[in-house]
């Protein structure tokens, strides 16, 4: 098993991915969350490329993905799904089952509105579309959604803080000490480049798009009853428990898993995760 990691012209954007694993396999397609990029699979990836090709792009704004300004490129969640659908068809992945996680949950979910033919499955790791599964600590976000003043949007400036950043690794995960440093690390430098403030200010803002997109969402969830996998760090402090087990609602066949973790489970339970997934996607997409 290697992993290969490449740099793709996406109309005129330069997209880094890794992929493993034989083409001839099924594909799955991984998407991060915030604040990090596809290295946060790095532990995932191996345990899955031995039965699946695997695909996981840096979405535009983060990770090694060419950072373009905000003159060029407007932040949007809508805007970074026209990004990765286009990447899904210059990489000629015509049927994929998705990953998705954090930011990755709206992109994806977009992604299966626009192509449910395209969808073999979906597993979800902390990758909310209903309302029950947003925390309180979502307040601060939604008053700069009731207020996009420049006060606001400087309140929010404490999220990306490596102090922020530990937090969402660390919180909820019963030893600490099993958290590597590096994906934080690493997460911190890409917030600390010149800009990437205001890129990840314009993203949280436009976070409401997604919330106002739930019904859709789950509408197609209902229509086309999708293989669905929502396997969850019970802990989380952003995206709760319930948020998972409200996939049952939609789809009643629906596989509902908890790991004892936080936000990025991945960090701790990457390899129960794949097995979890491996079991999955065998049933669902061979």
């Amino acid at each position: 098993m290697s992993i290969k990691f490449n740099t793709v012209d996406v109309n005129g954007l330069k997209v880094f991915y890794r992929e493993s694993g034989s083409p001839s396999h099924p594909t799955v397609l991984l998407l991060h969350g915030f604040p990090s990029a596809s290295h946060m699979f790095r532990d995932l990836i191996p345990e899955l490329a031995n039965h699946y090709h695997v695909i996981a792009p840096d979405l535009p704004g983060f990770g090694m993905t060419e950072q373009r300004s905000r003159d060029e490129f407007e932040y949007t969640f809508e805007n970074i799904t026209d990004v990765i659908d286009r990447f899904t068809e210059v990489l000629n992945l015509k049927k994929f089952a998705l990953y998705v996680f954090d930011y990755g949950a709206p992109v994806g979910f977009r992604l299966a509105v626009r192509h449910p033919d395209r969808i073999s499955a979906i597993v979800t790791q902390n990758g909310n579309t209903y309302l029950e599964g947003v925390s309180e600590a979502f307040a601060p976000i939604q008053a700069y959604w009731n207020d996009p003043s420049q006060a606001s949007r400087d309140a929010l400036r404490g999220l990306l803080t490596p102090q922020t950043t530990l937090f969402q690794y660390s919180h909820g995960v019963p030893d600490a000490s099993l958290v590597s440093p590096d994906g934080r690390n690493l997460d911190d430098f890409y917030l600390s480049r010149p800009g990437n403030d205001e890129i990840q200010l314009d993203l949280l803002l436009n976070y409401q798009t997604n919330v106002a997109l739930y019904d859709t969402i789950q509408a197609y969830l209902r229509k086309h009853q999708p293989p669905v996998l929502a396997i969850w760090g019970k802990n989380d402090p952003f995206f709760i428990p319930p948020g998972a087990e409200a996939f049952k609602r939609d789809v009643p066949s629906a596989e509902v898993r908890f790991v004892d973790s936080g936000h990025f489970a991945l960090e701790t339970h990457a390899k129960e995760i794949g097995q979890t997934m491996r079991e999955f996607l065998s049933r669902h997409v061979g």
